[in-house]
Formats: structure tokens, C-alpha cells, sequence
């Protein structure tokens, strides 16, 4: 998929927003599923479907399951059932969703980020314990706080006549690999975990802003009014330009590292 705004200020995302990158936000959804070694699991859920793009990815190789997608945006579950009308989206929120019968696969491609950092794995376990043995929960997020683009977010954040209103935003770093590996051994036969980082090669500096826009740059700009949301994306964009050198074709590289996990149940 996706993303989604479990933990987000927000009411809403935007799938148009989301989609202007879709090939390059559906890449680690296929690289995710390929990592899933079931062979014919009946019952899948697509964790932040988003606009439904990582659950074709599912239905292309699982075309007899019955699989069903949730996202906590009203906008992303419009598009998803108007993309994919045969199949089941609801409008859920992760933290308290519990299937009515045992899943095979739980799925989720960048979700999870957005949750607290206390409350992540205590969901994933929660539903693993009710998957059968040799169920899968596998779950992709992005690794990128470190990089410039975000760095330059933070910094841009703090440096304005909107520091203020912006003091409390931000998302809580993710576990390290092995906290993820002590969580989920436990419950699990086998944990997987793998780590890539992309290369996005996008047009210029203003399109890495239109693609932090769909997700990480949304809780920075949505608190501020028309005037502030113009002065900090001209910040933001000079520093970028400062930051990220241009190639020979005049495209811009965004590096994007993202984390993998498998967890196979017990």
C-alpha cells in the first residue's frame, strides 16, 4: 500500500496525493510479499490498504483468497473500493480492529510508523495470537527519519515563525531490529527481517516535496495557514536544493531505506 494516519492529527489522507508516486510507493509492497512463503493462505488482511494499490499486489498472486483491506482514511477506502469494487474495504482503526474469524496473512506496507512506538508490536502480537500455527504477519515501514528529507523537515520546523505550532510534531522512531526480533520470537517459529534501501530517481527538488507531501510532510503542513504553509514550503525546498545535488539529467536521487519484517506464528 499505503500509508494511513492511525496515529496522525489528521481526519484524512489524500489518495490522489499518495498516487502521484505510485509505481515507485508499490515497489516494497511487492518486494514485501515476496518474502511470504505461504502457498494458498484462505484468509488475508490488507493492514492500511491505502487506496489499494498493495492489495492488487496481494490479489495478483492470491486470486482464491479471501482478502479484505482496512485503512482509518475515509479518502484512501474511497478510492480503494472504486479501484478494486469486488473486493471488501473498511473503514477501521488498526489499534482496536480485531477480525471476526483467523487470519492467514496480515499484510502491511508502511503503517505501522505511525503508531506509537509503545504500541506497535503489543498490536502486531495481538493479532498474531490469532492467527493458526504457521500464519503470517508480515509488515514493511519506512526507515527514513535520518534523511535528509526528513532532517531538513525537522530543521525547517524549528526555524520559522511556526516553530510554535509545530514543538509537538513529529513520529517516534522505530524499534531496532533486534527489539522487533525479542517482541515477536517468542510467538513466532521464524522472524525475518531485511533491510533496502531505494532509489527514487524523481524530476526535481520540487517533486520530493510532492512525494513527502502524500505522507511525512502532512503533519507539518496541515496545523499551519495558507501564508505559513507557502513560507515553510519555500524554506523547506531551499535547504533540499542545498542538500541534494542534481544528476547529469537534471533528476533528483531520493534515497528511501525501508524495513522489512516476517513473522511465521508459532
Amino acid at each position: 500500500m499505503s500509508t494511513s494516519s492511525w496515529a496522525s492529527p489528521l481526519n484524512d489522507w489524500s489518495a490522489a496525493q499518495y498516487l502521484k508516486f505510485e509505481d515507485e510507493r508499490t515497489l516494497p509492497a511487492r518486494d514485501l510479499l515476496s518474502r511470504v512463503s505461504l502457498k494458498s493462505p484462505k484468509r488475508i488482511v490488507d493492514l492500511g490498504c491505502g487506496p489499494a494499490n498493495s492489495t492488487a499486489v496481494i490479489e495478483s498472486r492470491y486470486p482464491d483468497a479471501q482478502l479484505v483491506g482496512i485503512d482509518s482514511s475515509p479518502d484512501m477506502i474511497r478510492k480503494a473500493k472504486a479501484t478494486l469494487p469486488h473486493l471488501k474495504f473498511i473503514v477501521e482503526d488498526l489499534k482496536s480492529y480485531s477480525p471476526p474469524e483467523a487470519v492467514d496473512l496480515f499484510y502491511s506496507n508502511a503503517v505501522f510508523q505511525w503508531l506509537k512506538k509503545e504500541e506497535r508490536f503489543e498490536v502486531v502480537k495481538r493479532l498474531m495470537a490469532s492467527q493458526p500455527s504457521g500464519g503470517v504477519f508480515a509488515l514493511q515501514v519506512p526507515d527514513n527519519l535520518s534523511e535528509p528529507s526528513h532532517v531538513l523537515m525537522r530543521e525547517t520546523a524549528k526555524s520559522g515563525p511556526w516553530a510554535a505550532k509545530l514543538a509537538s510534531v513529529g513520529r517516534d522512531t522505530f524499534q531496532t531490529p533486534q527489539e522487533i526480533y525479542d517482541q515477536l520470537k517468542p510467538v513466532s517459529s521464524r522472524v525475518n527481517i531485511f533491510h533496502t534501501s531505494y532509489y527514487h530517481a524523481l524530476e526535481n527538488h520540487e517533486a520530493i516535496i510532492e512525494w513527502v507531501k502524500g505522507t511525512g510532510l502532512r503533519p507539518f503542513l496541515d496545523p499551519l495557514q495558507p501564508e505559513e504553509k507557502e513560507g515553510f514550503l519555500k524554506e523547506y525546498l531551499k535547504r533540499l536544493q542545498g542538500m541534494y545535488p542534481s544528476c547529469v539529467d537534471g533528476r533528483v536521487l531520493l534515497r528511501y531505506p525501508r524495513l522489512f519484517v516476517v513473522a511465521v506464528k508459532e
